[in-house]
């Protein structure tokens, strides 16, 4: 661990990316920090989500399974407690609530019954929508992070041109050597950008798959839920 330290130093802060890096100008030293900002903010993003949904996966399994095997819904309510990330939960929540409240009205509470399947449909769908919208949380960070940073960087790279250029002019040369430094020096603003942009895009398109496949989750759910619903609390 020490020797890739130490061979990173050598190659990054002794080397020609590093001089590159200190001898920018102040406007790509801003680019730089502003897609620096960007990184940071999409990375601690993509662990998060990562995270999350590798857990809500593994949670809505174990709901399911729970689901299919209890035979009181207060049985489900009360495991729904321990899980934190799985959608499914706050779904059951919503179907539950809208039977709870139609069997409160029910003439005879020894055997309720509901009046509205539809009522209990539009609970599921209200609280799948919910659900949804928690996924996609700062996921659409990513994608602006993804469409942004290549131009922010660009931007820093075409001002560095400009600067090289002018700089060119003002010396009275026209040599490829004197504005070489200059152009590789704006260039490191594009790398940023790209370096910025590729992962929150790669990470977007993953988790915007996971989302989709936790929205079919949901749709079939509540098929589930109301095939017992139908069962248990209609005549």
């Amino acid at each position: 661990m020490t020797a890739a330290l130490l061979l990173f130093y050598q190659n990054f802060y002794q080397g020609e990316v590093w001089q590159l890096l200190t001898n920018t100008g102040p406007v790509a030293r801003l680019v730089l920090l502003i897609l620096l900002a960007f990184s940071v903010l999409s990375w601690a993003i993509i662990f998060q989500k990562y995270r999350g949904f590798r857990a809500a996966r593994r949670e809505s399994q174990e709901f399911l399974k729970v689901f299919r095997q209890s035979k009181k819904l207060s049985e489900i309510r009360a495991f729904c407690r321990t899980l934190k990330e799985s959608p499914l939960p706050e779904v059951f929540y919503s179907g539950y609530r809208e039977i709870e409240s139609q069997a409160a009205m029910a003439e005879n509470p020894a055997k309720p019954r509901i009046r509205s399947l539809e009522a209990v449909r539009r609970a599921l769908q209200i609280g799948a929508s919910g659900e949804l919208s928690r996924l996609e949380k700062w996921v659409t960070w990513l994608a602006t992070t993804g469409n942004v940073a290549p131009f922010v960087g660009l931007f820093g790279t075409v001002w560095g041109i400009i600067d090289a250029f002018h700089g060119m002019g003002t010396a009275g040369t026209a040599s490829l050597r004197s504005v070489a430094p200059g152009i590789s020096e704006a260039l490191i603003t594009t790398a940023a950008g790209l370096f910025t942009a590729i992962p929150a895009v790669i990470a977007y398109n993953i988790f915007l798959q996971r989302i989709r496949e936790f929205g079919n989750q949901m749709d079939d759910f509540s098929l589930e839920f109301l095939n017992m619903t139908e069962r248990h609390f209609t005549d």
